[in-house]
């Protein structure tokens, strides 16, 4: 059974940092992502990653996240850098396994960026 667990949010002052980790287990997976969706928002993407070592991250946070992941310890992560309010949501990781032609989500992490 494939479970993603997601850990690293919290509350933190503008220009902090948070490193969200998202674990995956019961498969091996290709494409990796984050999203976000902040209160009245629609989910966005963040922040993708392939097995191949490609990554790209959204114009709203270039410069700021950067995406990496661990494929021995199926683990993908989001290092967040210079905080803004902007970026105050709930971050979702998914998983995509090509065997099965699957997607699986996290339960999602509540990042707040407040003074």
């Amino acid at each position: 059974q494939v479970q993603l667990v997601e850990s690293g949010g919290g509350f933190v002052q503008p220009g902090g940092s948070l490193r969200l980790s998202c674990a995956a287990s019961g498969s091996r997976f290709s494409m990796r992502k984050w999203d976000r969706q902040a209160p009245g928002k629609q989910r966005d993407l963040v922040a993708g990653s392939t097995i191949s070592g490609h990554t790209n991250v959204t114009d709203p946070v270039k410069g700021r996240f950067t995406i990496s992941r661990d494929n021995a310890k199926n683990t993908v992560y989001l290092q967040m850098n210079n905080l803004q309010p902007e970026d105050t949501a709930v971050y979702y990781c998914y998983a995509y396994d090509p065997l099965y032609s699957s997607g699986y989500w996290g339960q999602g992490t509540q990042v707040t960026v407040s003074s």
